[in-house]
């Protein structure tokens, strides 16, 4: 049995926080528990010390300034992150480990959109975004990813030592996704039971914020990890626009006429056409540098398992 770490990034959860260190510590006695203290303004770090967890702590404020953090310090052959609002059931956590630990899974995804989140969560639009965001990874990356933004998760430590977190904030889920799709990361969905937070437990995710900074995520990702695919549609749409000016305002009068009466026209249709070429061999080199840093992921990925 491998050495398991929980990891808990935690930001003012002082009312749920030493029942989710002693739900773990109950399903997964041999594990160690991490608890990162996000500058929270209330008693978190001293209940989850109090309930047997440790503590430390990341002053730069955000999610992904946290997971940062806890991928950097911690070594552990299995690891579990979970949000600290105690709505992600711990009994599920023996499953998830055992998928990393004996059958080399990547990245576990714990999955409540099958399960009982669109009735237990009580933000419809939050329930809305899921959907969408789900909808657009799984089309975009020709996945099949269950739940983009479940913040129950378990990981190899290939893939913790392997992922460069760039998000800040809570779009780290639609990150860590992404990575481990493209990078051919073996990744398992498990159906858990969700529930929605208890009276008086405030979520610190802002819907439409937090939502437009998600959404931005996937288009920048898209255009990181696919850039072939994304410069040719922006090509093809400048190629259509040209085209689309060019005969009825050009081409037409000039078989009619033998003369071309707007020249104006033709030149920035002329542009338009270039700026096509250009966005269309952008995308090929930019291809084969991404090409290029698959294959040295794979280098890393050995260099990390033979540490």
């Amino acid at each position: 049995m491998g050495e398991i770490a929980i990891l808990i990034p935690c930001y003012n959860e002082a009312l749920t926080i030493g029942k989710v260190v002693s739900d773990f510590r109950r399903e997964l006695p041999e594990s160690k528990i991490y608890v990162y203290d996000n500058n929270s303004t209330d008693d978190t770090a001293k209940i989850a010390a109090q309930a047997g967890a440790i503590v430390r702590t990341e002053f730069q404020q955000g999610k992904g300034n946290v997971v940062r953090r806890m991928f950097q310090e911690i070594k552990a052959d299995c690891y579990i992150m979970v949000d600290g609002d105690d709505t992600y059931p711990a009994s599920a956590a023996a499953e998830m480990s055992r998928l990393v630990l004996e059958r080399k899974i990547d990245m576990v995804v714990g999955d409540r959109l099958s399960s009982t989140y669109f009735t237990q969560n009580k933000r419809r639009f939050h329930n809305f975004g899921n959907s969408i965001v789900r909808f657009f990874i799984n089309k975009i990356f020709k996945s099949d990813i269950k739940d983009i933004m479940t913040g129950y998760r378990a990981f190899s430590r290939r893939f913790i030592k392997t992922f460069p977190v760039v998000s800040k904030g809570f779009e780290i889920e639609t990150e860590m996704t992404i990575h481990a799709i493209f990078m051919n990361m073996a990744i398992e969905n498990v159906v858990i039971e969700y529930r929605d937070r208890p009276s008086g437990s405030v979520s610190k995710l802002n819907t439409f914020c937090d939502g437009a900074k998600v959404l931005l995520t996937i288009f920048n990702l898209f255009k990181n990890y696919r850039p072939l695919f994304f410069f040719s549609a922006i090509a093809g749409i400048l190629l259509c626009a040209a085209t689309a000016v060019f005969i009825p305002a050009v081409w037409i009068p000039f078989q009619r006429t033998g003369i071309v009466e707007k020249f104006p026209t033709l030149i920035v249709c002329g542009f338009v056409a270039l700026a096509s070429l250009l966005s269309f061999f952008n995308g090929l080199i930019l291809d084969s540098i991404m090409q290029k840093e698959r294959r040295e992921f794979e280098f890393r990925l050995m260099s990390v398992m033979n540490v």
